[in-house]
């Protein structure tokens, strides 16, 4: 039987932020959404990157296990993970059966109900112990002029994510004129109070430090001139949305 390829862009060994624990986080390439404050758009073009097996990556990754303790274990961020729905799926399975804890950190654009998609998704749920959300945006039309993409997808995972009963930590980047406002902050709230499996609510700041890869590789950056929101506007957003 032919062995999965996924295309990776990089692995970073002790993740404290991606998940619950010390944890291996391994980045795929691939992603359709092109999000104004991206810091990653190397990550962008798929079937580019580094190919490895699933295999190859437990082995790099079981190095690492002492300093993993009982939370521990292995992130699989991106990019988007979803467009490489097949390896992903194929190494949560080989990591569950080795005791493994695993994560999922998504934006959710690839989700869909069409076949083969949906199938593969679920069975992937059932192999994923936290999912990392990001929510962009609240407002389906704020959503698309941030990112591209609608949001309506996105949102009814979470929901069906929730109702799986798989635990949820979300993500929600602060970009001032943008997400930094508190009707859209307040209505991502009541969002997330829908679900019942949240056990996480994170605040991420604006910032600019992926600015000098745009120009590296010659794509405009649409944020020009935006500055990290303040200690008052991160502290606003934090108490709104109940963020840790």
């Amino acid at each position: 039987m032919r062995e999965i390829l996924g295309y990776i862009n990089k692995f970073e060994s002790f993740g404290a932020v991606d998940g619950p624990g010390v944890r291996y986080i391994i980045f795929l390439n691939g992603c359709k959404m092109r999000c104004a404050f991206c810091h990653n758009p190397e990550t962008w073009a798929e079937h580019q990157g580094e190919q490895y097996t699933a295999d190859q990556v437990l082995e790099k990754a079981l190095r690492y296990k002492p300093y993993w303790k009982k939370d521990g274990g292995i992130t699989v961020s991106g990019g988007e993970p979803l467009l490489q729905i097949d390896f992903v799926l194929d190494l949560f399975k080989k990591a569950k059966a080795k005791g493994i804890t695993t994560c999922l950190d998504t934006a959710g654009q690839p989700f869909t109900h069409e076949e083969p998609f949906y199938s593969k998704w679920k069975e992937l749920m059932s192999v994923t112990d936290t999912v990392m959300l990001d929510i962009k945006n609240i407002d389906p039309e704020e959503h698309k002029k941030l990112t591209g993409v609608p949001n309506d997808n996105i949102l009814l995972m979470a929901k069906e994510i929730s109702d799986m009963g798989v635990k949820i930590w979300i993500r929600h980047v602060l970009v001032p004129g943008g997400s930094d406002n508190d009707e859209l902050l307040h209505r991502t709230r009541e969002f997330i109070d829908t679900l019942k499996t949240v056990e996480r609510v994170e605040v991420l700041p604006y910032h600019s430090l992926g600015v000098p890869k745009y120009a590296e590789l010659g794509i405009p950056y649409r944020l020009e001139g935006v500055e990290s929101p303040t200690p008052e506007r991160i502290k606003n957003a934090k108490e709104i949305l109940g963020a840790n």
